[in-house]
């Protein structure tokens, strides 16, 4: 006998296809039903046995659609009803927001062969998408995802649109982001000036851009996510001007390159780094330059390194553009130095009119502004740099508890926020750091867009202990007004209980090792902590050990200066009379005898390192002094000397280890060596705590786990030692975990 069920699946199952495969399955399976969105994911009626309808379930969990992600399902007999066929309807909202928001997808396969074909209708057309490819996240405005909820709304389709859309058996079937060059967005080609550039029509745009970048002009050009800057990576000139307009000096640029085939021409690539770079993320990720390929580029591209940031195009129009210059691209954030990416044609003509040769503008409004994702492999191990467009906005590892709705705040530079107003964990893309006024704006604005689209307002605000931090004086502010709880979560507890949230360890019975290294963060002894060891068990975190506190000086000048935290860290002037004035020499050193601010962070032992091998002593960029010493150490095939053998220590000897490797130096030892010994004493120091508080699982987090010799390192001793090194999975070991973490650890420690 015929029985009514009704299915209810969760997870990323809207804007990923999932509607028009549940059709054909249930043709297929010659079922009558209905299957629409709702606010709890998908929807499905249907009628049949009992028998026919585990069949049909079976099939949608075992063949949903590759970018879906099914978190749970229900299957609950109801009421008989009625159906003639099987129909997709439309969406109702009944109820708020409960699945996670499904994020931006690069271009599959299929399009890019369709923009390629002459015969093809959507050949040439630089927003091609289908259901399994093209923007989600970035032109979401309300939910369920439907066409007239995102900014594709504006965009009729035309006849020919429809047709693919109603029938089941083309890619585009109920595809929301459907659109063709006749009825989809337009581009815009403009100078500088402001004055369009004549084009002989749509599909021509691209040549002319192209023409313009290979004879050495800057364009900031508008993708589906934010405004890039482009320029030509093999032309000096142009990457020097693009730099000085940018204002940054030094930090490196990402490169475009239009397919496998060129990327493996100019870098040494892995498999697990090639299937990254082919993935839907489609994220940056560095990779080590062939020789030739350093004569090739400008040297400006990545100053000092042998490793660049690489990407595949994400989308069709960067694919199109790539294809026509056939060159290596810098493809660089549109915005100007400390500001967040721009989105809109009006904020990129008022903020990079002074760095861009033209413009390449489209109608398309970007909701949610989103950076490239950056990563690089420590062999199989993935270290992300940057989380945000094709990662943001859900995390699928940490399911909150349902008690109450919690906004975390974060930190204050790579900054973002989580918020849970439901079963999900919602966790913003990168912002940047909230010392910049149009960055705090963003983050504002996020904010206030997650409040409206899931119609929620937190109970429990937390933020970090820092009281100059702009997350934590905004988070107080929000929960004064909504007049809610306010929690404070000391930020290396933060970064250890966001590592345990993505390994899921709250409930193991052993204890594990925290180690958490990073530059700053105010500790609970009101000392700037860095180089922590903590000991989780039984849902209590506790301080074991640290790296020695050394002075601080000139208070944020001394992450901006490594010869700073080098001057701090030696007692001789003699090491350090090169790089000061005999005038600033008199000045540091009575700042060093007042100081009584001490900080154990390894992020400052890095930079003293780096200073006293001469490698830098005034940064540009945050972290370049670690980059550039990690790249001198990689230079260095031999054995490594440990700087604290035969040492026995409770907080490791900062000024010991500083002591060891001027002595080497002075003997003659080459600086990659001692580069190179450096992080392979770090990495002994760990093995040898794990050793001393017999644990032999150890968590790592804080930005200097974004060092790629470190964890390589390490996880070479693992094998050795019988330890297990445990690693952030979803999330940057950086700061950009802070929010998960006070999450987690105000839902599962015990104070």
């Amino acid at each position: 006998m015929l029985k009514t069920f009704k299915i209810q699946v969760g997870g990323q199952v809207q804007g990923v296809g999932f509607r028009p495969f549940v059709f054909n399955l249930a043709q297929k399976h010659q079922l009558k039903g209905t299957v629409s969105n709702n606010a709890n994911g998908v929807l499905i009626y249907v009628n049949g046995t009992k028998e026919e309808l585990m069949n049909f379930m079976e099939d949608i969990l075992e063949k949903a659609p590759d970018a879906a992600i099914i978190q749970g399902h229900s299957m609950d007999e109801i009421e008989p009803r009625e159906f003639e066929n099987f129909s997709i309807v439309p969406s109702q909202k009944t109820a708020k927001v409960a699945i996670p928001l499904t994020a931006d997808f690069a271009i599959c396969n299929s399009c890019k062969k369709e923009i390629q074909d002459p015969s093809n209708r959507r050949y040439r057309y630089a927003f091609t998408t289908c259901t399994q490819c093209g923007p989600r996240y970035a032109i979401t405005q309300k939910f369920p995802f439907e066409r007239a909820l995102t900014t594709m709304g504006q965009f009729t389709m035309c006849e020919s649109c429809v047709i693919e859309y109603k029938n089941p058996k083309d890619s585009r079937f109920h595809s929301q982001t459907n659109s063709c060059i006749d009825c989809g967005i337009k581009m815009k080609l403009l100078a500088n000036s402001g004055e369009p550039i004549s084009v002989e029509n749509e599909r021509e745009i691209l040549s002319t851009v192209a023409r313009f970048l290979k004879e050495g002009a800057i364009v900031a050009l508008k993708n589906t996510s934010g405004y890039l800057l482009c320029a030509d990576a093999t032309n000096p000139e142009v990457v020097k001007k693009l730099r000085e307009r940018k204002q940054r000096p030094t930090k490196p640029f990402a490169l475009l390159y239009p397919n496998m085939e060129k990327i493996r021409e100019a870098f040494h690539v892995s498999n697990h780094e090639q299937r990254a770079l082919e993935s839907r993320v489609c994220p940056i990720v560095l990779l080590d330059a062939k020789q030739q390929t350093k004569g090739h580029l400008a040297e400006g591209v990545a100053p000092g390194l042998d490793r660049y940031g690489v990407m595949l195009p994400s989308s069709a129009l960067l694919t199109l553009l790539a294809i026509e210059t056939q060159t290596p691209l810098v493809a660089t954030s549109g915005n100007i130095h400390g500001s967040p990416i721009l989105s809109s044609e009006k904020e990129a003509r008022e903020k990079l009119s002074t760095v861009a040769d033209y413009f390449l503008n489209h109608n398309l409004e970007i909701v949610f502004p989103q950076d490239d994702s950056v990563m690089h492999f420590a062999d199989k191990q993935r270290i992300l740099l940057r989380r945000s467009r094709g990662l943001a906005p859900n995390l699928m590892g940490y399911t909150p508890k349902p008690s109450e709705k919690v906004l975390a705040m974060g930190a204050h530079l790579k900054s973002t926020l989580a918020f849970t107003p439901n079963g999900h964990t919602y966790l913003s893309p990168y912002f940047g750091n909230l010392d910049s006024y149009e960055v705090l704006q963003r983050y504002t604005d996020t904010l206030q867009r997650y409040t409206q689209l899931f119609e929620e307002l937190p109970e429990v605000v937390l933020v970090d202990k820092h009281p100059a931090y702009q997350s934590t004086i905004l988070g107080k502010e929000l929960a004064t007004n909504w007049k809610v709880t306010v929690v404070e979560v000391q930020h290396h507890k933060a970064h250890f209980a966001g590592v345990l949230a993505e390994h899921d360890l709250f409930e193991i019975k052993k204890p594990v090792l925290g180690v958490i290294w990073d530059g700053t963060g105010l500790g609970d002894d009101g000392m700037i902590w860095g180089g922590e060891f903590f000991v989780y068990q039984n849902h209590q975190i506790e301080l074991k050990a640290h790296f020695e506190y050394f002075d601080t000086l000139a208070g944020d000048k001394m992450a901006k200066e490594p010869r700073l935290s080098l001057f701090s860290l030696v007692n001789s002037e003699a090491e350090v009379e090169d790089k000061f004035s005999k005038a600033e020499i008199k000045i540091y050193q009575k700042l060093k005898e007042n100081s009584k601010l001490g900080t154990s962070s390894v992020g400052r032992l890095f930079d003293a390192v780096a200073s006293l091998l001469d490698v830098l002593d005034v940064s540009t960029y945050e972290g370049e002094a670690a980059l550039l010493l990690e790249n001198l150490a990689w230079q260095y095939p031999g054995e490594c000397i440990d700087l604290l053998e035969g040492k026995s220590f409770g907080n490791v000897p900062s000024k010991a280890i500083m002591e060891r490797l001027i002595a080497l130096k002075h003997k003659g030892e080459s600086k990659a060596k001692l580069a190179a010994s450096f992080i392979y004493t770090l990495a002994r120091v760990v093995v040898k705590m794990a050793i001393t508080f017999k644990i032999s699982t150890i968590a790592c987090s804080g930005g200097v786990f974004q060092n790629r010799l470190l964890v390589q390192t390490l996880m070479g001793m693992a094998e050795e030692d019988d330890i297990s090194f445990l690693f952030h999975k979803e999330m940057s070991s950086n700061d950009e975990n802070i929010a998960l973490g006070q999450l987690a650890y105000y839902q599962n420690i015990k104070e």
